[in-house]
């Protein structure tokens, strides 16, 4: 024992301390240190309390088999095509208006994610979003960042919200004796937790949140590609004529792909110029290709490009076999260096006047277009390096450039290894599009749905499933159930898995996929950590250090303070961490003052679910950081008065309806 603190205290918080830095770090993925906890702490069973059987006992617990099943379910309501018809349905109230699409966005996100898991909601409307802000002429970013702090709102309504909702429910069996939370218990604390949420990023929020990305932006302008992105004509003398593109690249030393071969309809024709004293009479020959220009006496022969009677065309180059042909026009991505050591090597022509746009690849004939994608946090992407996916050769999908955290990544991409968060500018084709969204492995931000929007196709757009009515019925059936005790409601989820996968609503494979394994592994991680915390003193010694507060303050405004720092600590190591930790101090520090147990559980339940500060504070931050095209310090501008207004709100919610 070191100054009155256990020996297993202090190597339980030597591992929370590391966990906190690779947290914050990420040097390792969060599930990736999850499991390292576990192996940590079973292996130092005689100093941690926690055996090899505590250890993976969070595999066991209830909130996390609960929010298994909530993966699941969500997943079937997701596939009803009812989320898909609310957000496209969107584009008919707001008229243009970029008060009724904040207010549109913010009004169905919030209570929609009470139901059912908030990530997949944002995940279907960050396209339908940016969508609607380029029909009502604003820019995406002033809804984008809404749109998440509305979905974490709406976490608050029931208990189903969140995840931190269900270990919190947990904590009041374990640690209070008393039953789970009930569905509708703190409803009404999380209904006004809404409207003020809502209220304020309506106002306020909506005068902080910043236009980043412009309206209208073309992505090579986003991206700030216009240097990467060149037009290359192929002549008569160049090497790559009778080459395909997969050759051209094979014996090219420059670090440069070849995105698009183009043949626009003009071709090369010479036009020999007779010059006599009495003018010029011009005589056009039809061209053999070559750029000599021919001077013999009177007689100067120079080579034009004029249009004729041919059909424009085009090719993905990564996918096509065409041999390049005199008077081709190749797009080229690389740094300006790299371009015009390829230009000099390949005796090529480069068009200066021909700028690369957005256009370029959407109106070409071929099916190729530039496209933004998110990269989930449960994506199979993260940690990955790009050369080794070989997306290109299996999907025929480049990648341009990727937006991290602010910074914009353009070359030796190839080495690039892929983060949660990641804003990638594809070239890609609606099949590479379907594939990746199908997986879950990436998150399409400008999807063209809003393009095609009438009522006459709105059917053809967001199709509803003929089991919507089942999946319906299903979800309510276990809300009900949940609401009425009829049985807990890790049965009642489970129950509405097993039929929605009997009556066709889900099939087992997309059942299992839409799982968020990593959050799993991350939940049955710091279950253990929390155990370890409780059984060596450790969550008493801090609770000591917090109520020592009591001496100076009030009650009610040490109730504030663990709301406060709550919110803090979970905005740096995600709320689910958080809440493991936080809950037993809170417990523990009630004790100690002789408060409402129940009440500093809550506190830190709320303060949990509502992580507004920083883009990693919560998936839905993460997700929007980039399409959004957010700097850091956005979220400390418009989510911190949010986070403090709500500590007060809270804090006030709480002690009114269950008292101190």
């Amino acid at each position: 024992m070191i100054g009155g603190i256990s020996t297993g205290a202090l190597v339980v918080f030597g591992l929370i301390f590391a966990a906190l830095v690779l947290f914050v770090t990420e040097a390792l993925p969060n599930d990736v240190t999850a499991i390292g906890i576990i192996v940590s702490l079973a292996a130092l069973e005689p100093l941690t309390g926690v055996g090899p059987q505590a250890a993976i006992s969070g595999f066991a617990s209830t909130a996390t088999i609960t929010i298994v099943a909530m993966y699941m379910l969500s997943a079937a309501i997701q596939r009803t095509g009812l989320v898909q018809r609310l957000g496209l349905s969107l584009a008919t109230v707001t008229n243009g208006s970029e008060k009724r699409a904040l207010a549109a966005t913010i009004c169905t996100t919030g209570p929609l994610a009470g139901v059912i898991n908030n990530t997949p909601v944002v995940a279907v409307f960050i396209p339908m979003i940016s969508e609607l802000a380029e029909k009502t002429g604003i820019s995406p970013s002033k809804l984008l960042l809404p749109l998440s702090y509305a979905a974490i709102l709406g976490g608050t309504l029931t208990l189903i919200g969140t995840s931190t909702n269900l270990l919190a429910s947990e904590f009041a069996v374990e640690l209070l004796g008393r039953e789970s939370l009930g569905m509708f218990e703190f409803t009404l604390l999380g209904f006004v937790i809404l409207v003020v949420g809502l209220t304020y990023l309506g106002t306020v929020g909506r005068w902080l949140t910043p236009a980043r990305i412009p309206v209208d932006a073309d992505p090579v302008d986003e991206f700030d590609l216009e240097d990467h992105l060149t037009a290359v004509r192929v002549r008569s003398d160049s090497k790559p004529v009778g080459l395909t593109v997969g050759d051209l690249e094979a014996q090219t030393d420059a670090n440069v792909r070849v995105l698009q071969l183009r043949r626009d309809g003009e071709t090369e024709r010479k036009r020999q110029v007779l010059e006599y004293d009495s003018g010029d009479v011009d005589e056009d020959l039809e061209a053999t290709g070559d750029q000599r220009l021919r001077r013999g006496g009177e007689i100067r022969t120079e080579t034009t490009a004029e249009p004729v009677d041919a059909a424009a065309e085009s090719f993905v180059a990564v996918r096509s076999d065409q041999r390049i042909r005199e008077g081709d026009v190749l797009t080229v991505h690389g740094s300006l260096q790299a371009v015009n050591r390829f230009v000099e090597d390949q005796d090529l022509s480069q068009l200066v006047r021909k700028r690369v746009t957005e256009e370029t690849f959407d109106n070409a004939p071929s099916d190729d277009v530039l496209a933004k994608a998110v990269v989930p946090d449960d994506s199979e992407f993260v940690g990955e390096v790009l050369a080794e996916m070989n997306v290109r050769k299996f999907y025929g999908t480049t990648v341009l450039a990727i937006r991290r955290e602010g910074d914009l990544l353009r070359t030796d991409l190839g080495d690039v290894r892929f983060a949660a968060g990641d804003v990638l500018l594809l070239q890609t084709d609606p099949d590479a599009i379907e594939h990746f969204s199908a997986s879950n492995d990436l998150v399409f931000v400008d999807e063209d749905a809003f393009e095609r929007l009438t009522d006459a196709d709105l059917e053809e757009v967001a199709p509803l499933s003929p089991k919507t009515p089942v999946a319906i019925a299903i979800m309510a059936g276990v809300i009900g159930a949940a609401a009425l005790n009829v049985a807990p409601i890790v049965i009642t989820a489970f129950a509405g898995v097993f039929l929605m996968v009997v009556t066709g609503c889900l099939s087992i494979n997309d059942a299992y996929d839409a799982v968020s394994w990593n959050i799993v592994f991350l939940l049955a991680g710091v279950i253990p950590l929390g155990i370890a915390l409780e059984a060596t003193g450790g969550s008493q010694i801090i609770a000591s250090a917090l109520v020592s507060t009591a001496d100076v303050l009030p009650l009610v405004l040490v109730l504030l303070l663990f709301y406060i720092v709550t919110g803090l600590l979970a905005n740096v190591i995600t709320p689910v961490a958080t809440v493991v930790l936080m809950i037993p101090v809170a417990v523990d520090a009630a004790v100690s003052l002789g408060a409402s147990e129940f009440s500093f559980l809550l506190a830190v339940m709320f303060a949990s679910a509502t992580s507004f500060m920083t883009p990693v504070g919560y998936q839905t931050n993460l997700m929007v950081y980039g399409p959004g095209g957010y700097e850091f310090t956005d979220f400390l501008k418009v989510g911190g008065p949010l986070q403090f207004l709500l500590a007060f709100v809270t804090t006030a919610g709480i002690v009114l309806i269950w008292g101190l």
